[in-house]
């Protein structure tokens, strides 16, 4: 609630952290670098442990699955018209690709959403978002941000960072997003997925 009231751009504790980075809204990648230069730079500064798990999907548009997305529409309070209007604008999508030179014949694409749809970046969003919110409300996995905020990760466009102050915490915290993310049909790209530390031993 106290993050709601401060004004933007402020922070509710000495460490200058945009109060934005802990709310839900679309926000930009600079505002996450931002966000995350001024953590790394505190555990350094208090050499208090950090790890920091930056995780890609493997063909992220590509792999959304859309009856859940239909149903994320709905839980986020997308009235059920649109939806439906939405969803008829993929049903029988077919797509060709060249190859070899040549054009194939033409094929149906059941999941994934539109590159290059104005709407498409907005429900990735709503899918990370989604992500986020499932795999981090019941345990307490992220960082410790003031007594009473803790801060679990950033999202930028289509990956995630995810914030934790010991191993056993993070590997817990990416069973989770991976995990949820799987229901969704997206699978983390374990071969551009890191993990950084800091202050560990």
């Amino acid at each position: 609630m106290a993050i709601r009231q401060i004004k933007s751009g402020k922070a509710a504790g000495p460490d200058n952290i945009p109060a934005e980075a802990l709310k839900t809204d679309v926000r930009s990648c600079t505002d996450q670098i931002a966000t995350l230069r001024i953590i790394v730079g505190q555990s350094i500064e208090w050499n208090s442990s950090l790890y920091i798990n930056s995780i890609d999907y493997e063909k992220a548009f590509d792999s959304v699955d859309r009856t859940t997305l239909w149903k994320l529409l709905r839980h986020y309070g997308v009235p059920q018209k649109i939806v439906n209007i939405i969803q008829n604008s993929y049903d029988g999508l077919h797509c060709k690709i060249v190859h070899g030179g040549q054009l194939t014949k033409s094929f149906e694409v059941n999941t994934g959403i539109r590159q290059g749809c104005l709407l498409s970046p907005s429900f990735f969003l709503l899918v990370i978002d989604w992500i986020m919110k499932a795999s981090t409300s019941v345990e307490k996995h992220g960082m410790q941000w003031t007594s009473r905020m803790q801060l679990d990760g950033l999202d930028f466009a289509d990956d995630l960072v995810l914030l934790s102050q010991t191993q056993q915490q993070m590997q817990e915290q990416t069973n989770s997003v991976a995990a949820t993310s799987a229901a969704i049909g997206l699978n983390i790209h374990k071969g551009k997925s890191k993990v950084l530390r800091y202050n560990t031993t």
